[in-house]
């Protein structure tokens, strides 16, 4: 397989010029495990990056009955890349699905390939800048949505109608004007008689008219509930979308900027092993 195409199709390296890839992929070693073996173990020291040559790899957190597969990593993929910075304990455990064979790179290679080739180190560190940017970009752009003014927009004539009944029938003005309708007619056809008791006691015609409003309102102010319901749902699957990408933006921002402190210190680290060991051109 060709091992410089391998690395060059890693985030990590697809910065890396060709001649650091070839020098990088020499300091690769093929080591393969069986079907079930644990290649590393939550909370191991981290000190080696695998790349998968053939096979399959599942990333797993916890034991027993709380056991969780996080991915599940194939031909080509590659896990463990962190270590090769901060030599930090591993954060899950690495179990091969089926017979597997990787390629395995060093810290301690990794360490002495960047300190003799600084251009790759610079490379590396314009991966990150990228990757940073991406992540920006991702915090600006827009998933938030005006879901009121969207439904006003696209609400037809009965719903306007709808709504409008049904805000004027629970409101005061209505209760009062209603209430001022009832005494009015009541006391008219209670103090007049003959023909100007159009309603006379027991009020027939007004409990008819009462009725056929009821009857008639009801339907109204549920079609606006109904609409209501709606809107709400769709301000909550809005909240929900926003919510979701406020936490996988600012997840990803604090991985990168962790990675990118962590290559940042490496680097430096190196640098200024580099400038201790050069001779003195004075002397």
């Amino acid at each position: 397989m060709d091992h410089p195409h391998l690395l060059s199709q890693i985030p990590l390296f697809e910065s890396m010029e060709e001649a650091d890839l070839v020098v990088l992929a020499n300091k690769l070693s093929s080591k393969s495990f069986a079907e079930g073996d644990v290649i590393f173990a939550q909370g191991d020291k981290g000190d080696t990056m695998y790349v998968i040559e053939e096979g399959a790899v599942d990333i797993v957190a916890g034991s027993g009955s709380r056991r969780v597969t996080l991915a599940s990593l194939f031909n080509g993929q590659y896990f463990g890349e962190l270590s090769l910075l901060d030599a930090a304990p591993r954060s899950a455990a690495a179990v091969a699905a089926r017979q597997t064979l990787t390629l395995v790179l060093e810290r301690e290679d990794f360490v002495e390939f960047v300190r003799g080739r600084p251009a790759a180190s610079l490379a590396i560190m314009h991966e990150l800048a990228e990757r940073m940017r991406a992540t920006n970009e991702l915090m600006t752009r827009t998933v938030s949505r005006n879901v009121v003014e969207e439904d006003e927009e696209n609400i037809s004539l009965g719903d306007k109608v709808a709504d409008q009944v049904a805000a004027f029938g629970g409101s005061w003005p209505f209760i009062f004007i209603f209430a001022g309708f009832m005494a009015v007619w009541m006391t008219w056809n209670s103090i007049t008689s003959g023909k100007l008791a159009f309603d006379p006691l027991p009020f027939m015609f007004l409990n008819l008219f009462l009725s056929t409003i009821a009857a008639l309102q009801a339907p109204v102010i549920m079609m606006s509930q109904n609409r209501q319901s709606s809107k709400e749902k769709a301000l909550a699957v809005n909240d929900y979308q926003v919510n979701l990408k406020n936490e996988v933006s600012i997840e990803k921002m604090l991985r990168s900027q962790n990675e990118l402190v962590q290559r940042l210190a490496h680097v430096e680290r190196m640098l200024g092993q580099s400038r201790s060991i050069a001779p003195d051109p004075r002397s």
